[in-house]
C-alpha cells in the first residue's frame, strides 16, 4: 500500500503539522506501509529528503497569490501517485496542497482523506473570515465532500466537522507524541529543589490571538504578587504583531517575572518542558493542542480550557481542563502552584504514563492503517471511523 501524505509546508518547525505529518507517516513506514510527504517550499525545488518530496512553488513574486503556495510541479507528482492508485491524504485546508489531491482522487477514482487539522474550528474561522468563505465556495467544500473519510484528532473537531456540512465518515484518531527518554533522570537534572529556587509556568506555541497568551497574562497579574517564587516564560516565533501587542499588554499590566523568548526547537524545546513545573495552555480552540500532548510526555502537569479537547487530564489527574477567562485559569494555576513539588511530579509521572499508553505513534500508525485499508475496500469499517447520526 502507497500512501501520499499532502501538506503545504513542513518548512516551520513550530506549526503542529510539521510535527504530526512527518511523525505519522515515519511511524507509517516502520509498519511497512510506502508512506511518503508531498509539500511546497518557496525556498527548495525538487528536494528530497527520505520519505519526503519538496516541490517549489509558483507566483512567487506575487503577494497575496504566492500564500496560496500554487504549484504545477506538486500537482503533478499527485496525478501520477493516484494514477497508480495510491492513497492520498490531504492535510489542513485554504491552500492549493489542499485541493489538488481532491482534483486527483476525482479524476483517478482513488481514495482520498482529508485532515482539516482543526482549520473548521469556530474560533479558527473567524480568522480571514471572507478570505475563507470564498475559498471555500470556490473549491475546499467540494474538495471536503468527495473525501472517502475525514480524520480527526478529537470528537470535538469531529462534530464541527459534521456542523459545516461535511456530513461523510471520519476517523477519530489522535496525533502521537514522542516519549523522551532517561525521563526521570532528565528532569531531575534540570531541576532544583533548594530553597529559594525559581519555578517556572511555561506556554509554548504559536503567539497567534486564538491561543489566548493575553487571557495568561491577565491571570498573572492576579497570580504574581501571591507567588513570588514563580516566573512565567512565554515562548514562541518572535515575529508580526502578535508579540509586540503582548509586550505592550505584559507593560500596561506592571507585569514581573514574565520572560518572552523565541521558539525552541529539538533538545532546547525539550529542556524548556522539563525545567517548568506547569504548562499552561489558555487557548480558545485547538483540534488537539500538541504541545499539551508533549509537555505530558515530558512529565509536566497541565492547565488548559475547554477550547482543547482534553478532559483527559482531569481523568488521569494530571492537569487542569477549565473554562477560558482570567478569573478560571488565574485560580486552577493558583491550585497547581500551591501543591508542593512532589505532589507536581506525581501528577506529570500520570500524565507521562497516559501518553505512552495511548498516544503512541505506533498505536496512532495502526489506527490510521487501517483507515486506509478501509478506504481502498481492503478491511472492514475500524472502529475508530464514526458516521454522521451515530455519534452520541
Amino acid at each position: 500500500m502507497r500512501v501520499i501524505q499532502v501538506v503545504g509546508s513542513i518548512d516551520n518547525k513550530a506549526a503542529g503539522p510539521s510535527y504530526s505529518v512527518t511523525g505519522l507517516a515515519e511511524a507509517l513506514c516502520a509498519r511497512g506501509v510506502d508512506a511518503e510527504i508531498f509539500s511546497t517550499s518557496v525556498s527548495k525545488s525538487g528536494d528530497e529528503r527520505g520519505n519526503s518530496r519538496v516541490f517549489s512553488t509558483d507566483f512567487s513574486n506575487i503577494p497575496g497569490v504566492r500564500r496560496l503556495l500554487f504549484s504545477k510541479s506538486l500537482a503533478a507528482a499527485i496525478e501520477v501517485g493516484a494514477a497508480a492508485g495510491a492513497v492520498l491524504h490531504a492535510h489542513g485546508l485554504w491552500l492549493m496542497p489542499n485541493i489538488y489531491p481532491g482534483t486527483s482522487a476525482l479524476r483517478h477514482r482513488c481514495p482520498l482523506v482529508t485532515s482539516p487539522r482543526g482549520m473548521l474550528g469556530k474560533e479558527a474561522l473567524q480568522f480571514s473570515a471572507r478570505k475563507k468563505q470564498m475559498f471555500w465556495m470556490l473549491a475546499q467544500r467540494r474538495v471536503l465532500m468527495r473525501s472517502d473519510c475525514l480524520h480527526a484528532t478529537s470528537m470535538e473537531e469531529c462534530e464541527a466537522i459534521w456542523a459545516r456540512g461535511i456530513l461523510r465518515p471520519v476517523a477519530i484518531v489522535p496525533n502521537g507524541v514522542d516519549i523522551p527518554p532517561d525521563h526521570e533522570n532528565a528532569r531531575h537534572s534540570k531541576r532544583s529543589d533548594a530553597a529559594g529556587e525559581s519555578r517556572t509556568v511555561l506556554y509554548l506555541g504559536r503567539l497567534h490571538a486564538k491561543k489566548g497568551v493575553d487571557t495568561l497574562l491577565q491571570a498573572w497579574a492576579k497570580l504574581q504578587s501571591e507567588f513570588p517564587a514563580w516566573r512565567l516564560r512565554i515562548v514562541g516565533p518572535l515575529e508580526g504583531p502578535q508579540h509586540l501587542e503582548l509586550r505592550k499588554l505584559a507593560g500596561m499590566l506592571r507585569l514581573d517575572r514574565v520572560t518572552f523568548e523565541n521558539a525552541l526547537f529539538g533538545d532546547d524545546k525539550q529542556d524548556a518542558y522539563r525545567e517548568a513545573e506547569l504548562f499552561v495552555l489558555p487557548t480558545l480552540n485547538e483540534n488537539f493542542g500538541m504541545v499539551i500532548a508533549e509537555a505530558l510526555a515530558s512529565g509536566t502537569p497541565i492547565v488548559t480550557t475547554k477550547g482543547a479537547p482534553w478532559q483527559g487530564v482531569v481523568d488521569n489527574a494530571c492537569g487542569w481542563w477549565v473554562d477560558h477567562g482570567a478569573d478560571s485559569i488565574a485560580g486552577s494555576m493558583a491550585s497547581a502552584m500551591m501543591l508542593p513539588r512532589p505532589e507536581l511530579r506525581r501528577m506529570g509521572s500520570r500524565g507521562r504514563a497516559w501518553m505512552s499508553r495511548d498516544f503512541s505513534w505506533t498505536k496512532v500508525a495502526a489506527n490510521m492503517e487501517q483507515v486506509y485499508k478501509w478506504t481502498l475496500g481492503e478491511a472492514e469499517r475500524p472502529e475508530s471511523v464514526v458516521l454522521p447520526g451515530e455519534a452520541n
